[in-house]
């Protein structure tokens, strides 16, 4: 049996990326807190306001693993069921409109609701850009896997020969 010699490639992103990914991210939601916890106004707009940042947040991550794994849908039965798909988009743009809602409607400055405004859709663009790069380098972990089993595989039947 003759052993055939193959390079593979395998895209990682690159530390700087990853570094800049989780900057943002932490800046952004450094951003939100603080604006929030100097939010001018009374204690159940500051927790609305709170709340639909994380509601925010959590169906932005839901949202960015849904679609990514809506990419193996067309292999049959690795879909999910269109409640699921009701549910996820559903929620996020619940989310989205309710905080916006929430901050159009609070009796602050326009100073104040820019700012808290620019540093919500960071936080949220951030989430994205989060969930794709920690999806990438995971999926890059399992092809770099099973790239090295295929490698043992070879080398174990070439030595049984």
């Amino acid at each position: 049996m003759q052993s055939s010699s193959f390079a593979t490639s395998i895209q990682r992103d690159t530390r700087a990326w990853q570094a800049q990914v989780w900057i943002s991210f932490g800046l952004a939601g450094f951003l939100c807190a603080t604006g929030l916890a100097w939010l001018p106004g009374a204690t159940l707009d500051r927790a609305f306001m709170v709340m639909g940042y994380v509601f925010c947040l959590s169906a932005a991550f839901v949202l960015a693993k849904f679609v990514r794994d809506s990419q193996r849908g067309a292999i049959p039965g690795a879909g999910d069921t269109p409640m699921w798909k009701l549910v996820v988009w559903g929620g996020f743009l619940t989310a989205m409109g309710l905080t916006g809602w929430g901050l159009l409607r609070m009796e602050i400055s326009e100073t104040y609701r820019a700012f808290l405004g620019v540093s919500w859709l960071f936080l949220i663009s951030s989430a994205f850009t989060l969930a794709k790069t920690l999806r990438d380098r995971h999926e890059a972990d399992l092809a770099e896997a099973r790239v090295q089993g295929r490698r043992e595989g070879r080398l174990e039947a070439a030595q049984d020969e």
